[in-house]
């Protein structure tokens, strides 16, 4: 790394600041951080051992609840281990390939999340509007062919952005990212050169997975109101929509909070740089941290053999029986 005409030429290392404008009160944001983190690992680790010990689980509505799971867990832990570093431990350095892995691993995460959701949103489609055909439709095949898929989609589209930034932007004003992590945006701005194509592509990006997903999504889910609300017993009503209820309270949070980030980060040249990062950090925290939670509580099989499990590992337990589980 050298110094040319004022800008660094190919960084070795460079230095996230944390939360700009409120690094005296950092220390104390790392506390509800590291609690959601570790509620967050712990909760979604319960869901993957309950869905693994369970042959009455491995079916695709759960088998896509675990896969929500394994992402979620790499994801939160992709980001929040550096940041308590810099919150508590005033370790702000990284070298330029970390952050760009740094970078790679979020965004590929939140793309796979984000494909996850979508087939979640398909599975329960075809569970109300085509329930007949649901289980020739979602084979084991069609399974392994749509892990792939999201994950093969997400490397595909966020390589390139790393390739971008490694490969075209040389020289750099300032090694200081004013951000908690590594984040596209945030790295971009650094550069002392024409940064369009990057951004221009990021944006293509954002489309072709968070506009997309959330669109079938949604069409996904104005086919089941539809098919819902033409049901003619009340109770039937209730009962294929309680099926939805976990699943639109996991992907709503999450897309929420891409959306206001995404547009904040562009386009709110206004908005106190803090509140940017707060976002973002947010964005990556409690969809992890919620999503345990959510199908814990609405989900009334994973609840009860969380609870068989937690149950049969207490002597103390061993009587209870299976009605006073489920309840």
């Amino acid at each position: 790394m050298f110094k040319l005409n004022g800008s660094v030429f190919l960084p070795s290392a460079l230095t996230l600041t944390g939360i700009p404008g409120l690094e005296a009160v950092q220390c104390w944001i790392g506390i509800p951080f590291c609690a959601m983190y570790i509620t967050a690992v712990i909760g979604n680790t319960i869901i993957l051992v309950t869905i693994k010990s369970e042959n009455s689980l491995h079916i695709p509505m759960y088998i896509f609840l675990a896969m929500l799971a394994a992402t979620d867990i790499a994801l939160s832990t992709s980001i929040l281990p550096k940041m308590l570093g810099i919150f508590w431990f005033h370790s702000p350095g990284i070298s330029f390939d970390a952050c760009l892995l740094q970078m790679g691993l979020i965004h590929c995460l939140q793309a796979t999340e984000s494909g996850v959701l979508l087939a979640m949103a398909l599975d329960r489609y075809v569970a109300i509007c085509k329930p007949l055909r649901h289980a020739t439709i979602f084979s084991r095949q069609l399974l392994t062919h749509l892990g792939v898929g999201v994950t093969l989609r997400a490397l595909i589209l966020i390589v390139p952005c790393l390739l971008l930034i490694k490969c075209h932007l040389k020289r750099y004003r300032t090694t200081v990212i004013s951000h908690s992590y590594c984040e596209h945006m945030a790295v971009l701005k650094l550069a002392a050169e024409d940064i369009r194509v990057n951004k221009i592509y990021g944006l293509l990006v954002a489309f072709l997975i968070l506009g997309f997903d959330i669109i079938f999504i949604s069409l996904s889910y104005v086919r089941i109101f539809v098919t819902v609300f033409q049901l003619p017993q009340k109770e039937a009503r209730l009962k294929a929509f309680n099926t939805c209820i976990a699943h639109i309270c996991v992907f709503l949070p999450f897309y929420l909070l891409a959306f206001f980030s995404f547009f904040t980060h562009r386009f709110g040249s206004h908005i106190p740089p803090y509140v940017h990062i707060l976002l973002s950090n947010l964005y990556l925290l409690v969809p992890p941290f919620l999503n345990p939670i959510v199908y814990g509580v609405k989900t009334k099989q994973v609840r009860n053999h969380v609870l068989k499990i937690f149950c049969s590992k207490n002597p103390s337990s061993s009587s209870l029986t299976t009605t006073e589980i489920a309840h």
